[in-house]
Order: C-alpha cells, then sequence, then structure tokens
C-alpha cells in the first residue's frame, strides 16, 4: 500500500521502536511536574499523574511490540499482551480528563438546555465518527471476544475521554483564562492524537510493519501530550509570579 513508508529501509523499522522512549520520558516529566502541585492532594497533580501512568502504559505496549519484532521475529499479534498497555492508557486518560475538568471549574451541572444539548452532541459525534468510519466494519465476533472488545473498546474509551475534555473546555470557555486555557488545549490535541493513531492501528493492522506511518502517528501522540504535560509547570511559575 502506497500508505506506508517502504518496508526494506530497516532504518525506519528501528527508529519505530525507539519512539516509546517519548512516552517514557513525558510520563517521568509528568510525575516530576506533579510533585509541584501537590501530587494526589490536587486535581491538577492527580491529573498529571494519570496523564503519566497513561503513557507509562503505553511505553508497556510498545515493548512488548518491540519485543515481538526484534526478539521472537514475528509479526506482531492482535490482539497481543502490548494491548494491555495500550488499552490500558484508556482508564488513566478518562480520569485525567475528569480531574482537569474539576480543576478548571466543571461541576457537570447541566441545567441549562445548552449545557444538556452540549453533553449529548459532543460525545454523539465523536462516537459516530468512530462508528460509521470503523466500527461497522468490525462485526461482532464471539469466536474472538477479546479482538471484538478491543475493535469497539479503543475507538468507545477514546471517544469518552475526548468527549469530556472537550465538554469540558466549552462550558468553561469563560472560565478558563489566561495560562490555563492554551494548557489544557494541547492536552485536547494530544487525545485526538492518540486517537487517530490508534484509530489508523485497527484499520490499517494487518498490514502493520515496523517504521510504517502509522509510527510516526504515535510518535506525534506521544510528542503532544508529553509537551502538554510540561507546559503545566509554566502554568505554575507564572502564577507563582504573580503572587
Amino acid at each position: 500500500m502506497t500508505f506506508f513508508l517502504p518496508k526494506e529501509n530497516d532504518l525506519y523499522g528501528y527508529f519505530g521502536t525507539l519512539y516509546g522512549l517519548i512516552a517514557l520520558w513525558g510520563g517521568i516529566w509528568g510525575l516530576l511536574i506533579s510533585r509541584h502541585w501537590g501530587g494526589m492532594n490536587s486535581l491538577i497533580g492527580k491529573a498529571l499523574i494519570m496523564l503519566s501512568l497513561g503513557l507509562f502504559a503505553q511505553e508497556f505496549g510498545q515493548i512488548a511490540y518491540t519485543y515481538y519484532i526484534f526478539v521472537l521475529k514475528i509479526d506482531v499479534p492482535y490482539p497481543s499482551i502490548g494491548d494491555i498497555g495500550f488499552f490500558g492508557t484508556i482508564p488513566f486518560y478518562i480520569y485525567a480528563a475528569i480531574l482537569i475538568a474539576k480543576a478548571a471549574g466543571v461541576k457537570f451541572s447541566l441545567q441549562s438546555y445548552t449545557n444538556k444539548l452540549q453533553a449529548i452532541i459532543v460525545p454523539l459525534i465523536v462516537l459516530g465518527f468512530a462508528y460509521f468510519t470503523i466500527l461497522r466494519n468490525y462485526p461482532i465476533d464471539l469466536s474472538d471476544p477479546v479482538g471484538t472488545f478491543l475493535n469497539f473498546g479503543y475507538p468507545t474509551g477514546q471517544a469518552i475521554y475526548i468527549s469530556i475534555a472537550l465538554l469540558a473546555y466549552s462550558l468553561t470557555r469563560n472560565i478558563l483564562g489566561g495560562v490555563m486555557k492554551p494548557k489544557i488545549l494541547l492536552i485536547i490535541f494530544a487525545f485526538f492524537a492518540q486517537f487517530l493513531a490508534d484509530y489508523l492501528f485497527i484499520y490499517f493492522h494487518n498490514n502493520y510493519y515496523p517504521g510504517s506511518i502509522l509510527d510516526y502517528m504515535y510518535v506525534i501522540a506521544y510528542f503532544l501530550m508529553s509537551f502538554g504535560i510540561m507546559h503545566f509547570q509554566t502554568v505554575l511559575d507564572k502564577l507563582r509570579s504573580v503572587h
């Protein structure tokens, strides 16, 4: 398929095994920065820890895939043990999105008609995109329960944390001023990049090989999340400078 980079270039293959270090690097920084926010004693601190754990889970998945490819020298099975890490990112990101929303002032009180409408439309748009572009192509196969669960679980779970983040940003657009607003947008972009990378992997997993464009999609996703996490340190620095 012309969608992918040339298979015969081994440099791309080995590069594909290294980009997981971006996730590891971002996760470590997230834990360090979370301490400055109060760690588990604050909403932002806990959110950063959850985002870091999500990146560590991605790193676990990448290590598992690397083992399959370069140690066992076999095509990566799907599903595999690596999906424990990849899918494990979803609950961490969902909880992080909820914590960030609460820290931004969202109380999830949907009293107004507009807020109720947004609470319905935003998740439906994301889930609708996931269904009409990928889920409808995967019939429920009871002979492969794990694969079927992952095919539906990945986009559905990611739609949840994307929806929470978008809904939180929308409902707090008049509250999120100054330094916080662009940082939360970075996290939203990272969520979208992760969704797109996983979406493309599920769709093209039968044609996957190390160094394909799918690997570069994960590079972008990990970079955006790491970049977004690190920028919470600049928020803290600016808040301290005010006081």
